[in-house]
């Protein structure tokens, strides 16, 4: 049997306890031999409940372990492309929590990084490994939806601000609130359903509406990240909503919100051909197009969804081996995060902005 592959994960918080952890255990081929948190009670405690034998309190150290294959990085966006850069150039493959990194040029020193050392750097997309996602993109590829040429998606939440007052709404830490948080997933999945179109401008508008009030009980989601003690900062947008424009002539409508007065939270993206169209909504998918003069309703009966995370890892660690070509390409991340930065500039300046 091949000696397995020896990962050390960055960031022993919530993302890495659930997500990442059990698929990474399961996994065969890989071992999780070095955990580091900033904390380094959480690391320990981490490494106990998970079974690593060491622990530490500073990047560098683990990066610095000559046994170290994979460093599985799952800290708070500002320090991801810092850990990237590290790691790659001391000859280690690299997965990464989303998003890429808090600017664009940011993700560039990571994929020139990558390029100069010839490792694989991968970010998680983990929507890309859904039942349904996977369906959808061959059903597109052969054919069947025509020209993609516009489109909606969004995540809105009427109650679930992560970790209030603590990284996840400071902007120095996380580049910014739902939109970077959450638009990097379906935004994402839009531009891969529609075939990876360039983007050339987009139009957005941000606000913040509910920092000052509590963040009410009964959102699974606001027991993400770690609330901070007392006030804490909230110096990020609640709401996000955007328009995209690329260089095919489509079109896509974004909306992204952690609070909002809505009837119910969605998350989705809908999208119109010219031969069908789709909506993946709370993980249900309907097709709508029409056959023999005959307008349809096609509802595929699909598989689990566990949510992809797992799939997306096992998928990193075949290309890793040379088994598969990567589902994902940095450059594809550099354009997501182009977008997302442009559409906060739009909302400062009231104006389009070119890309």
């Amino acid at each position: 049997m091949a000696e397995k592959l020896k990962i050390g994960v960055i960031g022993a918080g919530g993302i890495f306890q659930w997500a990442h952890s059990a698929p990474l255990k399961a996994h065969p081929e890989v071992e999780i031999v070095a955990i580091c948190d900033i904390d380094l009670e959480k690391a320990t405690a981490a490494a106990a409940q998970h079974g690593i034998p060491q622990a530490f309190s500073d990047y560098r150290d683990v990066i610095a372990l000559p046994d170290i294959d994979i460093i599985d990085i799952c800290t708070p966006n500002l320090f991801h492309s810092e850990i990237a850069v590290a790691a790659l150039e001391a000859g280690k493959h690299v997965f990464c929590e989303k998003p890429d990194a808090v600017n664009p040029g940011e993700v560039l020193r990571m994929k020139e990084a990558s390029e100069k050392s010839g490792k694989v750097l991968m970010v998680m997309r983990n929507n890309r490994f859904r039942p349904a996602s996977r369906y959808l993109k061959q059903w597109i590829e052969q054919g069947n939806l025509g020209q993609a040429y516009a489109g909606r998606c969004g995540w809105t939440r009427r109650r679930g601000i992560p970790g209030k007052g603590g990284w996840f709404t400071t902007k120095e830490l996380s580049g910014g609130g739902p939109l970077i948080d959450l638009g990097v997933h379906f935004i994402d999945l839009a531009m891969w359903f529609m075939g990876n179109p360039k983007p050339v401008s987009v139009t957005g508008a941000t606000y913040t509406k509910f920092a000052d009030g509590p963040d009410i009980a009964g959102s699974e989601h606001s027991k993400f990240g770690e609330k901070a003690e007392g006030e804490g900062i909230f110096d990020v947008e609640d709401l996000a909503i955007g328009f995209i424009r690329f260089d095919n002539g489509a079109s896509l409508q974004i909306e992204f919100s952690w609070a909002s007065n809505i009837e119910e939270e969605e998350n989705f993206v809908e999208l119109r051909g010219t031969k069908a169209g789709f909506k993946f909504s709370n993980g249900k998918l309907g097709i709508f197009g029409e056959n023999n003069g005959v307008v349809t309703d096609l509802v595929p009966r699909l598989g689990k969804d566990t949510g992809g995370h797992g799939e997306n890892l096992a998928h990193f660690i075949d290309v890793v081996k040379g088994r598969e070509k990567p589902i994902f390409t940095i450059d594809q991340g550099i354009d997501m995060i182009k977008v997302l930065s442009a559409i906060y500039e739009s909302a400062r300046t009231g104006s389009e902005v070119k890309l």
